[in-house]
């Protein structure tokens, strides 16, 4: 998993790794480099700022052809999708101007900028606090589709090279922001998305596809939530991808971005 409950927050690791490496090279630099107090909250908060700006026009400049279809999504901050290493050098640029009057703090600044970096994509690798996937193949289960139509899981591999299988309800503000992507990828040869609605009745789900003009091959119910149970899901959204062969490559708790969806189909 990607993501962890913390109360009634759903928070995704990388994002819950990089806030404590933050606070780690935040707390280290106020007393180890000497800098005084409004000098040194000055140099932070635009490290933040330009770290952030540089990380997020990376991603974007390296998934470009995702973000073309629909360029304000870019500004979409709260989404994942930064590219480390890019705001390590805009951070590193920040360092060298605001401290370059005092060397030494801004070699020190530097190495704990680069120490809590790397300590950070280590973190983001190991993933000490994710879990393997807890579904290695399509659930063996049937659930009916809005038609009142069986659809047994597994039989989906046999018409699909992907196939994605995405838990949601109508309450949950970030799966029907993703709705529209999953539709678009629906339409992909060789991909079946699976849209399994969990623990609703039928009317709002009806009402909510119509309304927005959504149409699925697989749109499913699953009132017990038996989906949620199976995965292990944290949360919703929650997204599980299989090959053709049924067998799980992938899970995504949180929102979908484009760019994510097309690194998975693409691979």
């Amino acid at each position: 998993m990607n993501a962890i409950t913390l109360g009634p927050l759903l928070i995704s690791l990388p994002r819950l790794y990089a806030i404590a490496c933050a606070l780690a090279l935040l707390v280290s630099t106020r007393y180890l480099l000497g800098l005084p107090q409004r000098r040194h909250q000055r140099w932070f908060l635009g490290l933040v700022v330009v770290w952030l700006i540089a990380a997020r026009f990376g991603h974007v400049a390296l998934h470009i052809e995702s973000f073309s279809v629909a360029p304000l999504t870019a500004l979409k901050l709260w989404q994942p999708g930064y590219q480390g290493l890019w705001g390590l050098a805009a951070g590193l640029v920040w360092t060298a101007w605001t401290l370059r009057s005092r060397l030494i703090a801004m070699g020190g600044a530097m190495a704990l900028l680069v120490g809590a970096s790397s300590l950070w994509l280590v973190l983001v690798t190991l993933s000490p606090l994710g879990s393997d996937l807890s579904v290695q193949t399509l659930p063996d289960i049937t659930l009916e589709d809005i038609d009142g139509n069986s659809v047994h899981m597994p039989s989906l591999a046999d018409d699909h090279d992907r196939i994605i299988v995405n838990l949601w309800a109508t309450w949950c503000p970030p799966c029907l922001r993703e709705m529209p992507l999953l539709a678009n990828a629906d339409q992909r040869e060789g991909v079946g998305v699976v849209v399994a609605n969990q623990g609703e009745d039928l009317l709002p789900i009806v009402r909510y596809l119509d309304e927005q003009e959504l149409s699925f091959r697989y749109a499913l119910r699953d009132p017990s939530q038996m989906l949620m149970s199976i995965v292990e899901a944290p949360g919703l959204p929650t997204t599980v991808l299989f090959d053709g062969d049924g067998n799980a490559l992938d899970v995504h708790v949180g929102e979908l971005t484009q760019a994510q969806l097309d690194r998975w189909l693409e691979d």
